[in-house]
Formats: structure tokens, C-alpha cells, sequence
């Protein structure tokens, strides 16, 4: 794939595709707490540190499996985004875990590290600095969902 056809994300886009993930991790952690109670007798207590590990793994995997795979997750699809590492391409599993659990730091605290996007040249957030990932706009119809 050539990223000279490709610009950086703005910030609007990512948060476009980061409530439209948003809201199928919703759906996949409803599912996995469900597979949960026959284990559970039916109930987790609050403030459960190990079911909540459970939860940011659930997301972990979602995430990694998409990024790695093809560089989208089904939101960065609908809102033409695609995340690359710094040879272009989609990011290994552990660049992107990296990402991941770095991207909880960047919303945590305030969003501050997502509104860095505003700042940085390259439209790059604390995360992806951090971990040497870009996430780029896609022109319409102009490359493939898949590098």
C-alpha cells in the first residue's frame, strides 16, 4: 500500500470510529460477561478487579486481532481510516497491544493524549507515538479495505 495517496486522521474521524467501536465492544463485553455467569452464580460483585481484567483483555483481543490483520477495525472501515506501523503497513500484534493498552492512558487521562491530535504535525496521539503507529485517512473508493 502507498501512503502517499493517504493524509493523516483528524481528530473528528477518530472519534466517528472510535464511538462506532465503542459501541461493538459494548456488544462484546455484554456477550463475554454472559458467558461469565454460569460461572458467577449469576452476579458479579462491584469493583471486581478480575472480572474488569477480563473486560480490558476481551478488548485487547478485538482490537490486536483487527489492527494486525488488516490495519481496520470496523469502525476506522466506515469512517475510512487504516492503521499502519512505520513501514506502512498494518501493525504487528505487538505494536498493537502496545497501542491498545497505551490508548486506555490516553482516554484516562481526560482524553489529553487523543487531543494531541490537535497538536502534533502528523496528527499523532500519545499512543501512537508511543508505539510508532500512524493512523491515516483513506480516499474515497481509491485503495481497498485490505493493504
Amino acid at each position: 500500500m502507498s501512503t502517499a495517496s493517504t493524509e493523516p486522521a483528524g481528530l473528528g474521524r477518530r472519534l466517528g470510529a472510535a464511538l462506532y467501536d465503542g459501541l461493538l465492544l459494548l456488544a462484546l463485553w455484554f456477550f463475554a460477561t454472559l458467558a461469565l455467569m454460569p460461572f458467577t452464580g449469576g452476579a458479579i460483585p462491584p469493583g471486581d478487579l478480575r472480572y474488569e481484567a477480563y473486560l480490558v483483555a476481551v478488548g485487547g483481543l478485538f482490537f490486536v486481532y483487527f489492527w494486525s490483520r488488516g490495519g481496520q477495525t470496523l469502525g476506522m472501515r466506515a469512517w475510512r481510516l487504516r492503521l499502519v506501523g512505520p513501514d506502512g503497513r498494518p501493525p504487528r500484534a505487538g505494536r498493537a497491544a502496545c497501542r491498545y493498552l497505551l490508548a486506555w492512558l490516553s482516554w484516562g487521562l481526560g482524553g489529553l493524549g487523543i487531543l494531541w491530535v490537535l497538536v502534533d504535525r502528523e496528527r499523532r496521539a500519545w499512543h501512537d507515538l508511543a508505539c510508532g503507529t500512524r493512523v491515516l485517512r483513506l480516499p474515497k473508493g481509491g485503495l481497498s479495505a485490505r493493504p
